[in-house]
C-alpha cells in the first residue's frame, strides 16, 4: 500500500515537472493565460510571476492542490459584530476594510479581550493602525484582528489552495460576554447573515474579474461544481457551520430546549443556504452533545460561558479508558470582566485528577442530527465532541457505513482517527508551527498508507479565535529564502500589503497570504514529500464528500 502512495507522488511529481497543471492553476480568473513576464498586482499588493517552466494547460482526472478543511471567512459578523475588528473586504476598500475596532483606540489599553488572548492578562497595547502601516497587526496571535482579506486569500490559491470550507461560526455566550456589539446574539441569525456575506465577496471578486461566474472564488454546492472550479484553476468554496446552538439547541440543566421537527426544519434551511459541512456542538454542551473541553486561559473564559449558557460549569470525571478530553486546568486569575459575570459566592469548580472526560455524550436528539445529515449526503465534524459523544457518533456512522466523517483541524482525540480513515473520511490538522505540523503529518502516515488515503489537509482556523502559525524556531540556518517557486509553479515573493512587508521567517503566518510560504517552510525540514501529500489534499476531501452524497442518494 506504500508503494501505491509512492507511485501517486512520482506520478504528480512529474505532472509538475512537466507543467501540465501550471498555466491552468495559475491562470487569472478571467481564464485569461498566464505568461512568464505576467505579474499579477492587486490594491494589497499581492505579486505573483508565472514560471518561465510553465506549459500548455491538460486536463487532470484528480483534483490537485491544497485544501483548507476549516476556517472562518467572515466571523467578524460573528459574538455581536464587534469582536474581530477588520472585514475580509468592503466595497468601499481596503482602508474601510482594515481598521481597528473602535475600542482599541487610541493604543489598544482598552482591548481586554485582545490582551488576554494574546498574552493572558487584560491589561496591554497596540498600535491599533492597520492600512496601510499593520504595525501590530495582522500577527499570528493577534486573535481579534481579521487574517482573511481577500487579496490574501487570493495569494494563497495563487499558491496552489483549491478548497477552502469556510465555517460560518457562531457563539451566543461570548457575545453577550463581550459588552459592544452591532448584532443581536442569536446564532442562526448571524450564521445566516454570514452566508450573505460570503455571496456578497464572491460578487465583489467577480466584478473585479469582469462579471458574475468569472472570479477566483466560487462558493459550490457539490462535488461536480467544485471540480469544474478546480479544473477551471479557480478555488472552489464550501459552506460549513461551527456554532455552539444550532437551530437553539441549548439546554438547560439538562432539559433540552429544542425538538426533532426544530431540527429538520434547520437542516433543511442550512442545506438552502449551501451548507455541506456542520458540527453538532461546539464549545458549550447544548442538547445535542457534550463537547471536548478547552484547556489554559481561554478554557477558563468557555467553563465560565458554559455556566451562563447551561446553567452548570462542565461535568468532568477521571478517565477510565484511553480516550480523553482536553484537560481542565486549574482556574488561574479571571479578569474583571469575566469574573463579575459569576453569581455572588459562585467560583470554579475543582475536578477529580486528569485524564478528564465530560460525562454528556451524544443525545437522542444528537442522534437525530446525525441521522438528518447522513440523509442529506453532508460532512459530519466530530471535533468539539466529548469523547463520550465523539465515540457514539462514529458506532452509528460505523453501523451505516456513512464515509462523511471528518476531523479539520485536530479537536478530536487522536485514536479516532483510524476510524475516521476507516470509513473513507478526512483529516485535517490544525495550522500549526512548521515542525509541529511535521511531526503530526509523519506520525499519521502510517494510517494514511493502510487505508490508502490519496492525501493530507489543514484546518488554519483562521479569524477562529486562535493563533496561526508562528515562524520556526532556529531558522536561520535553513530559511524559507524569496522569490520561492510554489505549489503551481507560481513565484512568490515576500508579502507586501500598504507599507508592511512580511515574512515568514520572521513573522510566521501573519494573514492568510502567507499559507503558501508556510508550507514552503515545511518542504524544508521535510521535503517535497510532504507537499505532495497536501496537493492530494483536495482530491481526499472531494472523494469523501462524493462518497458521502453517494451513500445518501442510495440509502
Amino acid at each position: 500500500m506504500k508503494s501505491l502512495r509512492s507511485l501517486a507522488r512520482a506520478a504528480s511529481a512529474l505532472a509538475l515537472l512537466a507543467g501540465s497543471l501550471v498555466a491552468q492553476s495559475a491562470a487569472p480568473a478571467t481564464a485569461k493565460p498566464v505568461t512568464a513576464a505576467t505579474t499579477v498586482t492587486t490594491s494589497a499588493t499581492t505579486s505573483a510571476t508565472a514560471s518561465a517552466a510553465a506549459g500548455a494547460a491538460a486536463a487532470a482526472a484528480e483534483a490537485r492542490g491544497f485544501v483548507d478543511a476549516h476556517s472562518h471567512l467572515f466571523s467578524y459578523e460573528a459574538f455581536g459584530g464587534m469582536l474581530i475588528c477588520g472585514k475580509p473586504f468592503d466595497p468601499d476598500g481596503i482602508a474601510a476594510a482594515l481598521r481597528d475596532c473602535p475600542d482599541h483606540y487610541p493604543n489598544g489599553e482598552l482591548a481586554w479581550f485582545e490582551n488576554f488572548t494574546r498574552t493572558g492578562s487584560p491589561t496591554g497595547t497596540h498600535d491599533p493602525i492597520g492600512w496601510p502601516t499593520f504595525r501590530d497587526w495582522p500577527a499570528h496571535d493577534s486573535l481579534t484582528h481579521q487574517q482573511a482579506y481577500y487579496t490574501w486569500v487570493e495569494r494563497a490559491w495563487r499558491g496552489g489552495l483549491r478548497v477552502l470550507v469556510n465555517h460560518l461560526v457562531a457563539n451566543r455566550q461570548l457575545c453577550a460576554i463581550y459588552p459592544l456589539r452591532r448584532h443581536g446574539c442569536d446564532e442562526m441569525d448571524s450564521i445566516r447573515l454570514q452566508a450573505q456575506r460570503a455571496r456578497q465577496m464572491q460578487d465583489h471578486i467577480d466584478a473585479e474579474h469582469g462579471g458574475p461566474g468569472r472570479g477566483w472564488f466560487r462558493i459550490v454546492d457539490n462535488t461536480a461544481q467544485a471540480r469544474q472550479v478546480i479544473e477551471a484553476g479557480k478555488l472552489a468554496v464550501v459552506l460549513g457551520v461551527e456554532t455552539s446552538e444550532p437551530f437553539g439547541c441549548r439546554q438547560i440543566l439538562g432539559i433540552p430546549r429544542c425538538t426533532r421537527a426544530q431540527i429538520d426544519r434547520g437542516l433543511d434551511e442550512m442545506y438552502a443556504l449551501g451548507v455541506r459541512s456542520m458540527f453538532v456542538c461546539h464549545k458549550y454542551d447544548n442538547a445535542l452533545c457534550g463537547v471536548r473541553f478547552d484547556s489554559g486561559t481561554q478554557g477558563v473564559i468557555v467553563n465560565v460561558g458554559n455556566l451562563l449558557g447551561t446553567g452548570s460549569f462542565w461535568q468532568a470525571r477521571t478517565c477510565t479508558t484511553a480516550e480523553h478530553d482536553n484537560t481542565i486546568d486549574p482556574a488561574g486569575v479571571l479578569p474583571d470582566q469575566i469574573a463579575r459575570l459569576l453569581p455572588p459566592g459562585v467560583s470554579l469548580p475543582a475536578y477529580p485528577p486528569a485524564p478528564h472526560c465530560n460525562t454528556r455524550g451524544l443525545t437522542a436528539l444528537g442522534r437525530h442530527m446525525v441521522e438528518g445529515m447522513m440523509r442529506r449526503g453532508m460532512m459530519i465534524e466530530v471535533d468539539h465532541m466529548s469523547v463520550k459523544a465523539a465515540d457514539s457518533t462514529l458506532d452509528l456512522l460505523e453501523a451505516a457505513g456513512y464515509p462523511g466523517v471528518i476531523s479539520s483541524h485536530s479537536w478530536t482525540d487522536p485514536r479516532y482517527l483510524e476510524r475516521i480513515y476507516a470509513l473513507g473520511g478526512m483529516v485535517a490538522q490544525y495550522g500549526h508551527d512548521a515542525e509541529h505540523f511535521v511531526d503530526e503529518w509523519r506520525r499519521t502516515e502510517p494510517l494514511r498508507d493502510a487505508h490508502q488515503v490519496p492525501g493530507y489537509g489543514y484546518g488554519l482556523d483562521a479569524n477562529g479565535i486562535g493563533q496561526l502559525p508562528g515562524p520556526r524556531a532556529g531558522n536561520a540556518g535553513n530559511p524559507v529564502s524569496y522569490p520561492f517557486t510554489s505549489l503551481n509553479g507560481v513565484t512568490l515573493d515576500r508579502q507586501q500589503t500598504g507599507q508592511r512587508v512580511w515574512d515568514v521567517n520572521v513573522d510566521g503566518v501573519a494573514n492568510y497570504g502567507l499559507v503558501p510560504d508556510w508550507i514552503e517552510d515545511m518542504r524544508i525540514i521535510a521535503g517535497p514529500e510532504i507537499v505532495e501529500d497536501m496537493a492530494a489534499g483536495a482530491e481526499s476531501y472531494l472523494r469523501t464528500w462524493e462518497s458521502a452524497a453517494q451513500h445518501a442518494a442510495t440509502h
